[in-house]
């Protein structure tokens, strides 16, 4: 399967800088607005240290870029990091199950953030030909494409989509576990 329009193969060395939870936040927190460190940090409720160690990784990766130094409130230089939106136009990351893992856990740690009860959710279990599966995932894909194209707006409010397409119904897998709810 080839690379749709603007989006091409990650690498290995850009799967493995994404396969993590923190770092996937750390890119979604730094799209609408650059961060520095230290605010990453206090945001994720890390440690500094910790932190700039995983926005390094995704600055040499190309996931991030720094901006000009600035002058901070004690008069330190600090370092704003802005998202380069360069893991959405990558392709083929998605199969890697230590990265896809990494997805839904950076989801779990911020609907846990939010709460529950902020979260507009839906659950649905169709039965779908071969071909209609796939003609629902390029419509949710297509769907999905057009918002992330839209410009980075600092005064529009954040959104945050997070879609998940799995088998339903009654299932078992191989050794026979139910995979249904």
């Amino acid at each position: 399967m080839s690379a749709a329009p603007g989006r091409r193969p990650a690498t290995e060395a850009e799967i493995a800088a994404l396969a993590s939870s923190v770092r996937l936040r750390i890119i979604r927190m730094t799209r609408a607005e650059p961060l520095t460190n230290a605010r990453i940090a206090e945001l994720l409720g890390r440690d500094p240290a910790t932190t700039l160690h995983h926005v390094r990784k995704l600055v040499r990766h190309g996931f991030l870029e720094p901006l000009p130094a600035r002058r901070g409130t004690r008069g330190a230089k600090e370092i704003p990091y802005r998202s380069t939106g360069l893991s959405w136009r990558l392709e083929g990351a998605g199969a890697d199950p230590v990265l896809a893992e990494a997805v839904l856990r950076a989801y779990l740690d911020e609907v846990t953030e939010v709460g529950v009860t902020a979260l507009e959710q839906t659950r649905l279990v169709v039965q779908l030909r071969p071909t209609e599966v796939q003609s629902l995932r390029a419509e949710l894909d297509a769907v999905v494409q057009r918002y992330a194209a839209l410009p980075v707006d600092a005064g529009a409010e954040p959104v945050a989509i997070y879609l998940s397409v799995y088998p339903g119904g009654n299932r078992t897998d191989s050794d026979g576990v139910d995979m249904g709810a």
